[in-house]
């Protein structure tokens, strides 16, 4: 007969070898459960039976219906039972040596003669009839069987008998078939070659601490090489038997574990790259798929990420395709990772046929010579001095284009990774699909945006008589746009108006807010035809953002700036809701310009009065407008920054730097910036002096 269903993996025995055991063995074939082998020891328990004849023949006795009922449910589901509680034979069958108690496990295997029961019977008389003797012998009978029922439990795979000293005594599975190899009759280093160079160390380590006295349960799962030259996840298991105090032999199994380990490990990986949800932009989420799969998967992975905003790269005159190197991560004692330098490098032609094919590649190469040209000259060297031994090079794609793709090494003599590594690496970096296109979107929105924000903060005018500069920087911490934004405008009559502001957000939405803005207010200035000063106009333009609903909330300062006959010039300015002007005369003590504090800011209540405040400005002065960008430090005050800036802008001016030199220092002088940050700058001249 056959094995079938999850039997035909299980590796055939010798009933034969529990003919001297000291409990009773019994085997059965067949779903009408011949018997077909007993040992001696269950002939002294039970008494002799015939061979080849049913179960149910066999044990005729009144009680053997619920050992008849076991057999038939282990057969079917092919689950191992046990009567842990005491069985009573009468013993009346010709032979039997009469009332006898005793336990009883059943287990499913497969032999010589096919699918069957194996079943364990270990006589208990002695404990029920006698409380003393009972203690000493259960000891002893269930040493007995626990080292039995380890041994059946281990049929299926490969089951071992050592001694302390490393001398295999008995093997029994399929060892030769798994490795390829003849087994050795010692645990050796040459035994010690078959396993993984990454997990050596580990298995003597974790046999040493078993082996301590006492000694203790051994359980390890390691990387086996097969006879096909993979690696397979192998746990074995061992137990000490222990006589008198001192260990005698273990006995143990070797179980391929390599589908449940590899499907534990997916799990794993799938669960961390479910991190990149949180990614902000394109590098952040690469680098959390990097770090997701080192060490578990690969010793090291890079990401190289191809150019935005066109995604099929940069070819230089001469046809070579560039990357750049995103995000890289490494196990533990490999040497230290080249920074990202965020530099575009040529590739070779196997990342170029990986791009162009869209398919993954494995390259098996001796350790630390990969060959020239399969990626970045700085990720070669790189890989030389880390010993490399193998290179895969899997692509990401969305929409069916390849937009990056992940290089995992093999270092350190590591065997090349099989074929379920490659792919579950690629399962991965599939997984990243959907959280990566959406960091990408956001990633063009923010480019459009910070396209359309730079483009309208232009360059002031060229203004006689006067020296203007401004400045805008984005935040430090991160790309987003910001909703920051200035203008100057020369007006026909040689006046000047200045404007700086901030809207609500960060996004493509405010930065289209900001153009609206800057336009409407520039008309309103220029139409002369309606002559307004500085409130009014902002109060003009309050009236109309808010009926458009163009912006949920503005703060902005707006001042206008005409000349005086002696060469300084008269401003008069209103402040909606935004951090006062900074006065810097020619010498003395900068002040800040706050009036009776400002108005509110636009969008919020259009109908209410504004306030126009003025000053005169003597040759040498500077007006400085600005954002909060540049007075919000994290973990300071509002007004600690704004001493600051005084003081900085202050310094800058005794040391007789131009007016834009100025600007640029004092955005510069915030190192740690939450926000972005814009200032604009005027500063009256003498006449004939060029403005610098």
């Amino acid at each position: 007969m056959s094995p079938s269903g999850s039997q035909a993996n299980m590796s055939e025995f010798e009933p034969e070898v529990f003919d001297r055991a000291i409990v009773a063995v019994v085997l059965t074939a067949g779903p009408d459960h011949r018997l077909v082998y007993y040992n001696d020891a269950f002939t002294r328990l039970f008494g002799p039976r015939r061979l080849g004849a049913p179960a149910a023949e066999v044990f005729h006795e009144p009680r053997a219906a619920r050992f008849i009922r076991m057999l038939e449910g282990v057969f079917r589901d092919h689950t191992a039972r046990q009567a842990t509680s005491p069985r009573t034979t009468e013993g009346t069958h010709p032979g039997a040596p009469g009332r006898r108690h005793f336990v009883y496990s059943c287990s499913p295997v497969v032999s010589r003669y096919g699918s069957g029961v194996l079943a364990i019977a270990v006589d208990t008389t002695p404990q029920v009839e006698a409380a003393r003797r009972a203690e000493e012998q259960s000891q002893e009978r269930h040493r007995a069987l626990q080292r039995y029922e380890a041994l059946m439990s281990a049929v299926p795979q490969i089951i071992w008998l050592m001694k302390p000293n490393g001398e295999i005594t008995e093997l029994v599975g399929g060892f030769e078939e798994f490795t390829g190899t003849a087994w050795r009759p010692v645990i050796d280093a040459e035994w010690l070659a078959a396993v993984h160079p990454h997990d050596r160390g580990r298995l003597v380590r974790t046999w040493k601490e078993a082996a301590e006295d006492p000694p203790t349960f051994f359980v390890c799962t390691s990387r086996m090489r097969t006879v096909s030259g993979e690696y397979r996840h192998v746990q074995s298991r061992a137990v000490p038997v222990v006589r008198d105090g001192v260990t005698e032999e273990w006995i143990g199994s070797s179980t391929d574990v390599e589908d449940q380990w590899h499907n534990r490990l997916r799990e794993r990986l799938l669960a961390r790259v479910a991190t990149v949800t949180a990614a902000h932009d394109v590098p952040q989420a690469l680098a959390a798929v990097a770090a997701a799969v080192v060490p578990e998967l690969t010793d090291t992975c890079a990401v190289f990420m191809l150019p935005s905003p066109e995604l099929t790269g940069t070819t230089a005159p001469d046809g070579t395709l560039t990357v750049r190197r995103v995000a890289s991560n490494a196990r533990p004692g490999l040497p230290p990772l080249p920074p990202l330098s965020g530099e575009m490098r040529p590739v070779g032609p196997l990342a170029r046929r990986v791009i162009d094919s869209g398919r993954p590649e494995l390259l098996v190469f001796p350790g630390g010579e990969p060959p020239a040209g399969a990626v970045p000259d700085v990720s070669t060297q790189w890989l030389r001095e880390a010993r490399a031994t193998s290179l895969a090079l899997v692509p990401i794609l969305i929409d069916s284009t390849v937009v990056a793709f992940a290089c995992a090494a093999g270092c350190q003599d590591s065997p090349p990774p099989g074929p379920a590594d490659v792919e579950l690496l690629v399962e991965v970096l599939h997984e990243v699909r959907e959280p990566l296109r959406q960091a990408m979107e956001l990633q063009r929105t923010r480019r459009t945006a910070l396209t359309l924000q730079r483009a309208l903060l232009t360059h002031p005018p060229e203004v006689p008589g006067a020296e203007m500069a401004a400045h805008y920087q984005p935040a430090s911490r991160t790309a987003e746009v910001g909703g920051d934004w200035y203008d100057a405008l020369l007006l026909p009559d040689g006046s000047v108006t200045l404007t700086i502001g901030d809207i609500a957000g960060h996004d493509l939405e405010a930065a289209t807010s900001m153009s609206q803005l800057r336009s409407m207010l520039r008309v309103i200035a220029f139409d002369r035809s309606r002559p307004a000063d500085p409130a009014e106009s902002l109060a003009q333009l309050d009236r109309v953002a808010d009926g458009l609903s163009i912006a949920p909330l503005v703060t902005a300062v707006h001042a206008r700036l005409v000349p005086a006959p002696d060469g300084g010039w008269h401003a008069a300015w209103s402040n909606a809701g935004h951090p006062p002007p900074l006065l810097l005369p020619a010498a003395g003590p900068p002040r800040y310009l706050e009036g009776h504090g400002p108005d509110l800011p636009l969008c919020v209540a259009p109908a209410e009065r504004r306030h126009t405040w003025h000053q005169e400005l003597g040759i040498g002065d500077t007006l400085l407008l600005y954002t909060d960008g540049l007075i919000e430090i994290p973990g300071t005050d509002l007004a600690d920054g704004m001493a600051d800036l005084a003081v900085q802008a202050r310094a800058a001016r005794d040391c007789g730097v131009s007016l834009a030199t100025l600007c640029a220092q004092l955005l510069a002088a915030v190192s740690e910036r939450r926000d972005d940050a814009a200032v604009i700058g005027f500063r009256p001249v003498a006449a004939g002096r060029p403005a610098v």
